[in-house]
């Protein structure tokens, strides 16, 4: 089972995170949809493939009552795990992904792949976000 964990303020990362769930399932395997106020360091623990999807939020930056905390809980959790990014944003240039993407990288994941969109997933966006799902899963 893999996780895809998941905070969404306007639904944009709720339907990039459907989608990364259709990317695991077309690839054979089961996906787990968690929002990030329900998941815990354990479900982390216990896996060895996870998806963790946040927008860019303030001045790009994670969303800062739930999804920051849990990263910062899990974040021991992710050395040696394969590891997907995603996340929505309406301004700048997608800053606060490569500062994520950065901070991950740091914790020696076995894998690690992001994927950004601009406000909703377009169809180019769902399929890069499925695309990416199975990629993780072959990874």
């Amino acid at each position: 089972m893999i996780p895809v964990i998941y905070w969404s303020g306007t639904g944009n990362t709720e339907a990039m995170a459907k989608a990364v769930v259709k990317g695991i399932e077309a690839a054979g395997q089961e996906a787990s949809l968690i929002e990030a106020a329900d998941a815990t360091e354990a479900i982390v623990k216990d896996a060895d493939r996870i998806a963790f999807g946040c927008p860019a939020m303030g001045a790009e930056e994670l969303e800062e009552t739930t999804m920051r905390p849990l990263m910062d809980d899990v974040n021991p959790l992710l050395k040696g795990k394969y590891v997907l990014l995603f996340g929505s944003y309406d301004w700048a240039d997608g800053e606060w992904m490569e500062t994520w993407e950065d901070e991950v990288r740091g914790l020696g994941p076995a894998y690690l792949a992001t994927v950004i969109c601009k406000g909703e997933p377009d169809a180019d966006g769902v399929k890069e976000c499925q695309d990416s799902a199975r990629a993780l899963c072959e990874a």
